[in-house]
């Protein structure tokens, strides 16, 4: 029986099977389309874009409430009386997820919640890699759990990139201007998480056949990302060929292996469609 029990926010883009068969709960953040509000995890992202195309309305994202962790640790525990809960939290400063585990968890003192300050296909890899090491050594308290998770998020690293401002645009994170001006003469943001922000960086400009490659290279390089593992996010409609690109510029730079998430609900709902990122961990 596990001593241990993983739980995470669906922003973490585990989809829900994946997480059922790793014995990883995830708990959903919401996405509202219009006057209807959904769960993450559980429609196809695809969703997000499609519905912007159609009514020219981006949908809105929400974090967890807490009855929605509530929820999921009673489940645990019912299940698993004499196990610990480490929520692994999507970034606190950019959602109330984290702070509505905290209410959720006053009175179970069978609850711990650790801020990851990763989002996405970051928080992905720390859930990921926890899950395997807590596998590996069942011995381990909390306090072994809490110091491992607390290396992993201080060398987690991701960069992504958009598609186009277009996203950006409608959600008022850049005005018509820029947005026109990102069109005319295809420019896209770098956005790096840092300390638990997202935080534009630098532009590339040119295609994404072209800026993919590129940023791979520079973002890698500069982190000094370890070369067994790199995550790449997958948003919807990326070009199929951009993937491709991408999987070979990881291997020229001689990365191992390379892990492909698919972007769910909320991040798509940020990034827009035909975006890219790539996340690692930095040797340093």
């Amino acid at each position: 029986m596990a001593k241990i029990v993983l739980a995470a926010e669906s922003g973490s883009d585990i989809p829900v099977e994946l997480g059922r068969e790793k014995g990883i709960w995830i708990v959903p953040m919401h996405v509202a389309f219009g006057d209807e509000t959904k769960d993450d995890g559980y429609f196809r992202s695809e969703e997000v874009c499609d519905f912007y195309e159609k009514t020219g309305i981006l949908p809105k994202t929400s974090g967890c409430n807490p009855g929605d962790f509530t929820k999921v640790f009673d489940e645990i525990h019912a299940q698993y009386p004499d196990a610990q809960i480490l929520h692994l939290a999507y970034s606190a400063a950019t959602t109330v997820s984290y702070n509505s585990a905290l209410i959720a968890a006053e009175g179970r003192d069978y609850v711990t919640s650790f801020d990851t300050k990763s989002v996405a296909a970051a928080q992905y890899a720390i859930v990921m890699i926890m899950k395997a090491l807590l596998d590996a050594h069942p011995e381990w308290e909390m306090k072994d759990a809490l110091e491992a998770a607390e290396g992993l998020s201080a060398k987690a690293r991701m960069c992504f990139t958009t598609g186009s401002l277009e996203f950006l645009r409608a959600g008022g994170r850049v005005n018509n201007a820029k947005a026109i001006a990102g069109k005319l003469f295809a420019m896209h943001p770098a956005i790096e998480i840092k300390d638990g922000k997202l935080i534009a960086s630098k532009m590339y400009r040119g295609r994404m056949k072209r800026v993919v490659p590129k940023l791979i290279e520079e973002y890698t390089l500069a982190q000094h990302l370890n070369k067994d593992e790199i995550w790449m996010i997958n948003t919807p409609y990326l070009d199929p060929e951009i993937m491709d690109i991408a999987e070979e510029k990881a291997s020229e730079l001689e990365f191992e292996h390379v892990t492909w998430v698919k972007a769910g609900g909320v991040i798509t709902t940020h990034s827009g469609p035909g975006s890219f990122g790539v996340v690692g961990f930095s040797e340093d």
